[in-house]
């Protein structure tokens, strides 16, 4: 064998050495895989059909709710930096508007809680301690997940 051809092999797996590394670099093994806050509760709480059925109600009121309370932030994240515009910034309208954000985000928390709640009174019995385990892993299980670092 030439040394053209130990080079143009020693080349092509060079070539595809650094695209698999590329690859599994990219994809982040792990990273996109995280199961959706229904799966893991159907899967924790191991709730039968008729249970995921009231549950899927559950999440309707839920997301409505949430989604309703995330629009009056946003529309009020609005307004306070609106005030950045101004050569004067009324500090009443700003805390004001401050403390309006912290009223919805009490709320957004409450209805967590009553979600929570309400899933609870969906278990039978025996699923109770199944419920014990997964409220101790709630703030690890839907904590926001951590930005990605570049």
């Amino acid at each position: 064998m030439d040394k053209i051809k130990i080079l143009t092999y020693a080349v092509i797996a060079l070539l595809v050495l650094n695209l698999a590394t590329i690859g599994f670099v990219v994809s982040k093994p792990g990273a996109g895989n995280r199961a959706e806050p229904r799966e893991i509760i159907i899967e924790k709480l191991h709730l039968d059909e008729n249970q995921q059925k009231e549950y899927e109600q559950l999440i309707d009121w839920h997301r409505g709710q949430i989604n309703e309370l995330d629009e009056k932030i946003r529309e009020t994240k609005k307004e306070l930096y609106a005030q950045l515009l101004k050569n004067q910034i009324e500090k009443k309208t700003k805390d004001s508007l401050i403390t309006t954000i912290a009223v919805y985000q009490k709320q957004i928390e409450a209805t967590h809680f009553k979600h929570f709640q309400d899933i609870k009174k969906l278990c039978r019995k025996d699923q109770l301690q199944n419920y014990i385990d997964l409220t101790a892993e709630l703030s690890r299980l839907f904590s926001p997940k951590p930005p990605k670092r570049d």
